[in-house]
């Protein structure tokens, strides 16, 4: 398979380790609302009566910086090096909007999601006790 095509076959949503933070979250007994467009950058998991949100990254495609997954392409620099870049910067200006709107967001990262333990210690941290 060349490039382009596998770069297509890549969607945005529903990925593997976004589907397992989704059910991981779920299990420890938060609800929460998915990809809502009138929110920067449609965070994956909404919580709005606790107005966060949960970012869950891929580490190649937001460029998390020291993960080995995260590498830039060696062909195609002139395409790849500005594509990441502007990821990150609008990651960043995602996460600044939000803040001034008043959402906190964690996020989380692709090579993360095998830790559920601390995945498990996390989330209830950032989201404060489950109400019922």
């Amino acid at each position: 398979m060349d490039r382009s095509a596998n770069m297509r076959a890549i969607r945005s949503k529903d990925m593997r380790p976004e589907l397992a933070v989704r059910s991981l979250v779920h299990k420890l007994g938060y609800r929460f609302r998915l990809h809502r467009k009138d929110l920067p950058g449609k965070p994956d998991l909404v919580f709005p009566s606790r107005r966060k949100v949960i970012f869950v990254h891929g580490c190649f495609w937001h460029s998390h910086q020291g993960c080995k997954t995260a590498h830039v392409p060696k062909s195609n620099l002139g395409y790849w090096v500005p594509k990441l870049q502007r990821n990150q910067a609008r990651d960043v200006t995602n996460v600044e909007k939000l803040h001034a709107g008043g959402w906190k967001s964690l996020i989380i990262w692709e090579c993360e999601v095998k830790d559920e333990k601390r995945i498990r210690r996390d989330i209830p941290h950032f989201l404060g006790k489950v109400r019922r």
